[in-house]
């Protein structure tokens, strides 16, 4: 069934219009994003079904461009276009968030802001939020990709960057493209050699923050820092 036979009052449009964006289910917003269908296939059933590849909506907000492109009815321009649009605003948002309050103040902000940035990697990134004294955010930056080992983390690197930011303090943030959070015995390494380094030059290690599809964990919050 398309979107135009359904009644008026049911049709995803008319029903976000009347009843506000609460009232639709994830698929119904993903249908108004997506606009059509394919032959034979429905925009509403094609955005469920889009939905069910990725795990729901989580899932879909952490696919990359080219994700995106293996789904059929997805390997055109235009729609992935705006769904990476959307992954993209929502990012920002996030990032609003963070440079306006403490990040510290702001723990599940900081874990969907490195989700959306992170998560879907199909490589492991280190990357680091560097703040201001009020633990705001400054800047957020990859600087080392690959297989994680206490050798392949330069604790000069990252403080050259601190010190180039005028960052007070550091959070530190990695992925782990094969999926669980629990930090291994290399993260914890990592974690205490950059907290030694960084604290010469004044900087503070809040957390480090451990992200995969759909799941983030902090090690402040674990009592790991």
């Amino acid at each position: 069934m398309s979107l135009k036979d359904l009644p008026a009052d049911a049709r995803p449009r008319e029903k976000l219009l009347a009843r506000g964006p609460g009232a639709l289910s994830d698929a119904e917003l993903l249908a108004l994003l997506l606009r059509t269908g394919t032959a034979g296939r429905g925009v509403l059933q094609m955005a469920q079904e889009v939905l069910a590849s990725f795990g729901g909506i989580a899932g879909l907000l952490h696919a990359g461009a080219d994700d995106l492109k293996r789904v059929k009815g997805l390997g055109g321009s235009a729609k992935r276009a705006e769904l990476l649009a959307v992954l993209e605003l929502a990012r920002r948002a996030l990032a609003e968030q963070l440079k306006e309050r403490a990040a510290f103040d702001s723990a599940t902000a900081v874990k969907d802001y490195l989700q959306l940035h992170l998560a879907a990697r199909p490589h492991e990134v280190f990357a680091v939020l560097f703040l201001d004294a009020q633990h705001k955010l400054i800047a957020l930056e990859e600087l080392f990709r690959g297989t994680l080992t206490q050798t392949s983390v330069y604790p000069r690197e990252v403080a050259l960057r601190a010190l180039h930011h005028h960052a007070a303090a550091v959070i530190l943030a990695h992925n782990h493209p094969s999926g669980g959070v629990q930090p291994s015995r290399a993260d914890e390494a990592i974690t205490q050699n950059l907290k030694s380094a960084l604290a010469l030059i004044d900087v503070r290690v809040l957390d480090h923050v451990i992200v995969a599809p759909g799941q983030a964990l902090s090690m402040a919050e674990k009592g790991l820092i």
